[in-house]
């Protein structure tokens, strides 16, 4: 069952994924999902680990090809679309882990992901709005990246990601293996990812974790959306959370 959650009337539909279903080989992982994300929200897909959250997510930016529905993302259809021309569009996916050059700068590492070319035009502007973000890493902005923390490390993927020519981000499990500390950290940075106009999905386990930041929240299970609604109503939601989450 799943909770239809008003929008405001004036707000764009900048994502829309209808009937999407991916499979592995002959197993089937997503079993024709909906959700919309629209211009300057915060979403968050929430669920168990191997339900298809980070499917999801290959599915949508291109990167998972045995799939069918449709990926709408800007008023184009993008579902047949290869995933460098959807980065080109400006729908970026930040993957799990971090993936960065360990022998580069942090530096380095972000002016990587300015690789498009109006992008790299514009890289001044964006590392700007990086360190307004992510003050941390502007302190560590000439460290090499082997020397960083994990914490550290993953708010440079992100950061990588910002760099590139984007209306939207998609973040794939940014709290994946970090102490509850770093965690708490790194989710404050990403709070200011709203105040800079980015429009923005992030997969997590925990509605905890994204009931400060994400207006909208869709439980994934088994591959298919059984929640869509506000964080708050989740967690007040003892029976759901038992059934869905643990």
């Amino acid at each position: 069952m799943t909770e239809t959650t008003v929008r405001g009337a004036n707000s764009r539909t900048l994502l829309e994924v209808s009937a999407l279903t991916a499979a592995y080989d002959d197993t089937p992982v997503l079993t024709g999902i909906d959700l919309r994300v629209h211009e300057g929200e915060t979403v968050a897909v929430l669920g168990p680990n191997g339900h298809g959250k980070t499917t999801a997510l290959r599915a949508i930016s291109g990167l998972h090809g045995k799939k069918t529905g449709r990926v709408t993302f800007d008023g184009k259809d993008i579902s047949r679309e290869a995933s460098h021309r959807i980065v080109a569009r400006g729908l970026v996916h930040v993957p799990q882990g971090d993936l960065l050059f360990g022998d580069m700068t942090v530096l380095e590492n972000l002016l990587v992901g300015a690789y498009l070319p109006t992008a790299w035009r514009e890289r001044k502007e964006r590392l700007e709005r990086v360190w307004t973000i992510f003050g941390r890493i502007h302190e560590r902005r000439n460290e090499l990246a082997r020397n960083l923390s994990g914490g550290e490390r993953r708010m440079v993927a992100i950061a990588r990601g910002l760099m590139a020519n984007g209306k939207m981000i998609m973040i794939d499990e940014p709290s994946l293996g970090l102490a509850p500390v770093v965690i708490d950290n790194l989710y404050s940075a990403l709070a200011n990812l709203r105040t800079v106009g980015l429009t923005t999905l992030i997969v997590e386990e925990s509605p905890e974790r994204v009931s400060g930041i994400a207006e909208v929240v869709y439980l994934l299970d088994s591959g298919n959306i059984t929640f869509e609604g506000k964080a708050d109503e989740l967690i007040r939601d003892r029976v759901m959370l038992r059934t869905y989450l643990g």
